[in-house]
């Protein structure tokens, strides 16, 4: 991810700080915090919350800790101190909060507290950790919790409807299902792509009360039977990429930061021409210098990766790999973008790719790491 915090990638933190309590001449150490699903509903076999430590040289993970007791933890995020930890809970309305040891990686509960929505998919901090918005894929809106000063979730402060026409598809997209939540590189946006609508929802976002407001474009339209699942924004140029559940394709945006409004520049498909089997795409992720683009595909279980443009932004197709197992729900790159990992959900396993920083080509590891139903991974260091 970017080396500015105003430019942080989503998911991943590139601090070189030690933790707080930590010795001013101990190293930093890089933990994973993997989220997963643990209901019959889902037909998972999760268990918690999972924490590994991470050889960054090697890429190797060991196992420290298991927080069980949780109902679908599937997306993370961790507050910019690095001292408290918020997990989204797939199909439940809560949310909840960790603080974090800095010595060891391991996390205790603080609380937990009703999202006023339905379905938690995705969460996110403003770049004060005073806010966390959490996109309820099923009641189709936006949630703003206050986060207290000892990492706590405080109070429901709004609940935003998303309105708009349901795109064609009968069962994907009977409502509103928004699937993410993006800041801004600069915190005065937040982007919202919604799968059910077929739009990319940008809200201003009030720094001091937390509030979200439409922005005068309001979203980006995207293709019908899309279906916009996740995004990023290119770590210097005003780029956003969204990657389209659906129709297994990844779109380049051009972004106006002054007024958050969203432009189309170019589609793509994130599958090979020879391929007619049934997919949906389901994450993205960009090199920490935004040279290339990975996409991960489920049905055709697989990593694509693209090229993109300096100057522009936009993709060039480079190839795929195999995922190395069933469903890669979540894909995404240690903070310094040396290895790949893939949570493969129905295969119970991380798997691991050496990255090439010249070429984006990615060489498989041998390195596997077993965890049941995994569904997303969280890098810190601490």
């Amino acid at each position: 991810m970017p080396t500015s915090s105003t430019w942080t990638r989503r998911g991943f933190l590139a601090a070189t700080a030690a933790g707080a309590g930590r010795a001013a001449s101990a190293a930093p150490a890089l933990y994973a915090y993997v989220g997963c699903y643990t209901t019959a509903k889902r037909y998972a076999r999760g268990d918690g919350i999972h924490v590994f430590r991470v050889d960054e040289e090697t890429g190797r993970w060991t196992h420290v800790q298991k927080v069980g007791g949780l109902i679908n933890p599937s997306f993370l995020t961790l507050r910019k101190d690095r001292q408290f930890l918020y997990s989204a809970h797939g199909d439940e309305g809560h949310a909840t909060a960790f603080s974090v040891d800095p010595a060891t990686g391991r996390l205790t509960q603080l609380n937990q507290v009703e999202t006023g929505g339905v379905n938690g998919v995705h969460l996110a901090l403003d770049n004060s950790g005073r806010f966390l918005v959490i996109a309820n894929y099923t009641s189709g809106g936006v949630s703003v919790l206050s986060v207290k000063e000892d990492g706590r979730l405080g109070e429901l402060l709004q609940v935003v409807p998303l309105q708009g026409t349901p795109g064609p598809h009968r069962v994907e997209q009977a409502s509103a299902h928004p699937h993410q939540i993006l800041f801004e590189p600069a915190g005065r946006f937040v982007v919202v792509p919604d799968k059910g609508l077929d739009r990319v929802f940008v809200f201003g976002f009030d720094s001091k009360t937390g509030k979200l407001a439409p922005t005068a474009q309001g979203a980006g339209v995207a293709r019908t039977f899309s279906g916009p699942r996740h995004a990023a924004f290119h770590p210097r140029l005003p780029v956003l990429w969204v990657l389209n559940e659906i129709n297994n394709t990844v779109a380049t945006w051009m972004w106006e930061a002054e007024r958050g409004h969203m432009k189309a520049a170019q589609i793509l498909t994130t599958l090979p021409a020879d391929y007619t089997g049934e997919s949906t795409a389901s994450e993205i992720e960009v090199s920490p210098a935004g040279r290339f683009v990975y996409c991960s595909n489920r049905g055709y279980d697989s990593v694509a990766i693209y090229s993109a443009d300096p100057s522009t932004g936009l993709l060039t197709p480079q190839g795929w790999v195999p995922s190395r197992g069933r469903i890669p729900r979540f894909i995404g790159l240690d903070p310094r973008g040396r290895f790949l990992y893939a949570a493969n959900e129905q295969s119970d396993n991380i798997v691991s790719w050496r990255v090439d920083a010249a070429t984006g080509k990615l060489t498989a590891t041998s390195a596997v790491v077993e965890t049941p139903s995994p569904v997303s991974i969280y890098f810190a260091r601490l």
